[in-house]
């Protein structure tokens, strides 16, 4: 994909070398679909060839309420993708395994804005592939996964007990509740929440910390790199492992369920099968 062919995502560049994604798909509150997903490895791809680019900020559409609203798995929307898009997105990937790599090898720093819900890979993109996460006081986090009867992707398997230790980590995704931008805050996964208005300035003050005159952009890719050398063979091992979670869930009664049951606007009915 070129960079001219970019439609979920708004991807501006400035001369000071911030760079920013906006997802722009308010009409689905910002869900990614395939395309998203290989929308941002096209941004990846273009900042790690200009030199002139320092730092990634992500952030939603204000039009969407929302940084994203999770994963946009949609059967006919699939079958409208051009081929020659198709040819470059693998559709089994469920764990975003070819991202998530991409995210955790990238050279410089990502700074995540997040100014709306975050549900589902609207969370554990960013926790696996931001260096540094703010949200606005009004947003929530949901790790929804239980309720569709399937497994994390992004390698939260691992990055959240990483962050929270295992018992903490269970509780989130076993039982799937919503979390407030203020327990978010406590619980580790952003490093500032702040009023709405305040959010974006304060992103860019930030990155521009990280950048020169301020900061020694150079030193901080090092910095990066070697922090995340270590963990890459397991994060690599996790997002298979979560790939064939995913295709065994797909085989329940309680996924089939989940389904059922979202498009009726129900509770779903589990049996463990």
């Amino acid at each position: 994909m070129n960079i001219e062919d970019l439609n979920d995502i708004i991807y501006e560049k400035e001369e000071n070398g911030i760079c920013t994604i906006t997802f722009n798909t308010p009409k689905r509150r910002n869900a990614f679909s395939q395309i998203t997903f290989l929308e941002i490895e096209t941004v990846l791809d273009d900042m790690e060839r200009d030199k002139n680019a320092k730092i990634l900020i992500m952030t939603g559409c204000k039009e969407a309420n929302a940084f994203s609203s999770g994963g946009y798995y949609n059967v006919k929307f699939q079958t409208s993708i051009p081929q020659k898009i198709k040819e470059q997105i693998d559709f089994m990937d469920l764990a975003q395994k070819r991202l998530c790599m991409k995210l955790w090898d990238f050279s410089k720093p990502i700074i995540a804005a997040i100014n709306g819900l975050a549900i589902g890979a609207g969370i554990t993109m960013p926790l696996i592939g931001a260096d540094l996460i703010y949200m606005s006081e009004d947003a929530w986090l949901g790790f929804y996964f239980v309720n569709r009867a399937v497994v994390p992707e992004f390698a939260n398997s691992f990055i959240l007990p990483f962050y929270l230790g295992f018992q903490k980590a269970k509780q989130v995704f076993y039982f799937g509740d919503k979390i407030s931008a203020q327990e978010a805050e406590k619980l580790g996964f952003v490093n500032k929440v702040l009023p709405p208005d305040e959010l974006l300035p304060y992103a860019r003050e930030q990155a521009l910390r990280l950048i020169p005159p301020k900061g020694p952009s150079l030193s901080i890719k090092l910095m990066k790199k070697t922090i995340h050398a270590y963990f890459r063979e397991i994060i690599s091992n996790t997002l298979d492992l979560e790939n064939n979670g995913y295709k065994a869930a797909f085989k329940t009664h309680d996924f089939r369920e989940s389904t059922k049951a979202l498009m009726q606007k129900r509770e779903p009915k589990f049996k463990g099968k």
